[in-house]
């Protein structure tokens, strides 16, 4: 059976909306305030668990997730941007 996605809010962060974590596939979606959505893959359990702990869920993710996770970005809710 699978666990239920975890989701958590961040209404003080002025680099992101929402986070939503899939345990069952290790998938981490972000969406930042301008619009966009990434998801990061195999992000362990703990890292979710982190960010929503973060004094900054910016700081963090630049720091501890960017770095460290493959990713893509949702072409749908990309926005525009010079030279694209």
């Amino acid at each position: 059976m699978p666990r239920p996605l975890l989701s958590t809010a961040f209404p003080e962060s002025t680099a992101i909306d929402l986070a939503v974590y899939d345990p069952d596939r290790s998938l981490l979606d972000i969406w930042y305030t301008g619009g966009e959505r990434y998801s990061y893959f195999e992000v362990p359990p703990e890292i979710y668990e982190q960010l929503c702990a973060a004094a900054s869920a910016g700081d963090f993710v630049n720091r501890a997730i960017k770095p460290c996770f493959r990713f893509v970005i949702d072409k749908r809710r990309r926005r525009f941007r010079p030279g694209d």
